[in-house]
């Protein structure tokens, strides 16, 4: 699916960030886009730009944990476009916390949007795409889904689950010699908004958050690397060249599987799984 010209691809979390990057690219190369954000003034905005620009966009304000919103989310694109090609999961939120300090709604609202609104996205476009008789399916996961670091306990669970989904979306439709394929965008540090992710959560859910002092100091950390991370649009035109070339891991940081590899030594040398 090398020529995407006039082809259809939605795309959730694309007010900002990544999603917004992916949106660029994707129409940079002819492709019709909906874009898909909880955000519905960042949403306006910039698909009023993209339209102002020529390309054929619509906005859906999109809650990714919810099936029904989802569910609309694909009946506005085939309103609008009457067809669907790629769909690139890309909503994603993150709380700071180690394991015994977070909450189970913390838990619950981390893997209602990173997990689950992938598989909700995967079980409501899929048959979309296969109906298409080409396309493409990309979920944004992280190298937190290779790589499990202190105090992040419910992004860690849910970017690895991504990359567990994906990797067997690949397969299966490898196994049925599908046209339709799958990628994972595993990213590392990138100048985003997630760490202010709270911000779409419910007052009252939120409330429930568990600050701790270990939370609290890796996500001050972690907010001041991201400042200095990657331009997210250098990120949609990796995406567009995973699609392009039928490639399934996408990795911004490349360097970073030097650590990956190095637990896996780890793994191989202390069969009683030690824990660094």
């Amino acid at each position: 699916m090398q020529d995407f010209q006039g082809r259809v691809a939605v795309v959730t979390g694309a007010a900002s960030g990544i999603g917004l990057g992916m949106a660029r690219a994707f129409t940079g190369a002819g492709m019709r886009v909906v874009l898909a954000d909880v955000e519905t003034e960042a949403l306006d905005t910039v698909v009023q730009g993209l339209a102002d620009r020529g390309h054929e966009v619509i906005g859906v304000r999109t809650d990714v944990s919810r099936l029904q919103d989802v569910q609309e989310l694909a009946a506005r694109t085939l309103d609008r476009f009457g067809t669907v090609n790629v769909l690139c999961n890309n909503a994603g939120v993150g709380v700071d916390g180690p394991v015994p300090d977070t909450s189970l709604e913390d838990w619950r609202w981390t893997i209602d949007v990173d997990l689950w609104g992938p598989i909700y996205g995967v079980h409501v476009f899929l048959p979309l795409i296969t109906e298409a008789g080409e396309g493409h399916v990309n979920s944004t996961a992280s190298m937190a889904g290779l790589l499990a670091g202190g105090s992040l306990a419910a992004y860690n669970v849910a970017k690895h689950g991504v990359v567990a989904l994906m990797a067997s979306l690949a397969r299966d439709l490898r196994i049925a010699r599908s046209p339709i394929t799958a990628s994972v965008l595993c990213p590392g540090p990138i100048n985003t908004n997630i760490a202010t992710s709270q911000r779409n959560r419910d007052p009252a859910d939120a409330a429930h958050h568990i600050q701790s002092e270990a939370g609290e100091r890796y996500w001050a950390r972690l907010t001041e690397h991201l400042t200095h991370g990657m331009d997210p649009d250098e990120v949609g035109p990796m995406v567009l060249d995973a699609m392009a070339n039928d490639r399934f891991w996408v990795f911004t940081h490349p360097e970073m599987l030097s650590v990956v590899e190095q637990q896996v030594q780890l793994a191989r040398q202390d069969a009683s799984l030690r824990i660094f």
